[in-house]
């Protein structure tokens, strides 16, 4: 659990003289990414207001539900994931992405050589972004049980492997994921549009850290009432009832087997969960992994 005492908030803007001594590791461990996306999907990830970057499994369903519940009832129109599709001028646009993560796990040479997975270098300079963080030991879990209990695209090979197995994993594992969080922060922090959204502090007090999320996105003074409609609509056991159903429709939101809770896309949302899934051994390595994270993160 991050320490709810720290100074900062995590949706602050990381000044560059507190993250300095920090970051210069993270600028150690790699390369600067050249970012450039020309594949056709650059316009999919092109032209939000804001652009909200994770690691898979940190809780965006969750974040995307709420926005879109709030600005859809907003402006009268019915709950949609796709809230594009209205044309509303009001209705702001925003970018999902898991950006490096999905670069370096997803396509093949032509993929990543064309840098298709990646939001464009101009918009991260446009548009405000938002990082979305977990931890990193949480994350794996969700994205474990997700490859082996729900999605069928994933590599056959990941069904036969075990979670420590996985743990390790060059591409998938929770090295994997602690780089790719460290790149992040060498890369954006000290930016002006620039802000950390922790999932666990979302868990421990949803109304205090979604207003503040709607403030970083330019939505100061929000209807209190709609605010709460928005909230209650987003919360898990409502999310896992309306999965359940088919309510949604998009095809992220529909678990693998409706008789088995674990292939919900709407899973747990615990945390700390991961102990009960890693054995000692594998929590000890998990910490060894975590000992190269940040600090700013609060892991």
């Amino acid at each position: 659990m991050p320490d709810k005492t720290g100074s900062h908030k995590e949706m602050q803007r990381l000044p560059p003289a507190a993250t300095e001594k920090r970051l210069s590791r993270s600028f150690r461990l790699a390369p600067r990414l050249m970012r450039r996306n020309f594949s056709s999907r650059a316009p999919e990830l092109s032209g939000g207001k804001a652009i909200i970057l994770s690691v898979p499994k940190s809780g965006r369903t969750w974040i995307r539900t709420f926005l879109c519940a709030y600005f859809c009832k907003l402006h009268g129109r019915d709950f949609t994931l796709e809230p594009e599709r209205y044309r509303e001028p009001g209705i702001p646009r925003f970018i999902f992405s898991h950006d490096l993560f999905e670069h370096r796990t997803k396509g093949d040479l032509w993929d990543r050589i064309r840098g298709k997975y990646l939001v464009p270098k101009k918009e991260l300079h446009r548009a405000k972004i938002i990082l979305l963080v977990r931890d990193p030991r949480d994350c794996f879990v969700s994205l474990y049980v997700q490859m082996t209990r729900r999605d069928p695209s994933a590599p056959a090979r990941f069904k036969q492997e075990s979670v420590s197995d996985l743990l390790r994993d060059k591409k998938f594992g929770i090295r994997a994921i602690v780089r790719t969080m460290n790149d992040w922060l060498g890369e954006f922090s000290g930016r002006e549009n620039f802000m950390i959204v922790r999932y666990e502090s979302l868990r421990a007090s949803p109304a205090e850290h979604f207003r503040e999320l709607l403030a970083g996105i330019g939505e100061t003074a929000p209807n209190m009432s709609i605010f709460h409609e928005a909230l209650d609509f987003s919360r898990f056991e409502n999310m896992q009832k309306l999965e359940a159903t088919g309510a949604f429709d998009s095809k992220i939101l529909q678990p693998g087997d409706v008789r088995d809770p674990e292939s919900f896309k709407v899973r747990r949302g615990k945390v700390g969960g991961y102990r009960e899934y890693l054995s000692a051994e594998d929590q000890k390595y998990a910490a060894e992994a975590l000992s190269k994270l940040d600090s700013c993160f609060g892991y």
